[in-house]
């Protein structure tokens, strides 16, 4: 599937923001870890059940007036097809 993750089963992701949030944010961000990165910036991790829950997690970052830095679907080591 030229390397894109199906968009029927879970998929771990990982997303930057361009800016600091707090971690309150991140159960309405579908439960996603948050790290704050010593450059200013926020990173999002964790497992998102599919394509649906990832857009609206996009939503909702924009809703937080937030700059989206990159998202990137994330392979774990060892996982087969």
């Amino acid at each position: 599937m030229n390397g894109c993750a199906a968009n029927d089963r879970p998929v771990d992701y990982e997303l930057r923001i361009g800016r600091h949030i707090e971690d309150r944010w991140a159960e309405w961000l579908g439960g996603l870890a948050l790290t704050r990165e010593p450059d200013g910036t926020t990173t999002l991790r964790g497992r998102i059940a599919d394509q649906a829950a990832l857009h609206g997690i996009l939503n909702r970052i924009r809703d937080l007036g937030v700059v989206l830095l990159s998202v990137h679907a994330v392979r774990e080591s060892g996982q087969g097809k």
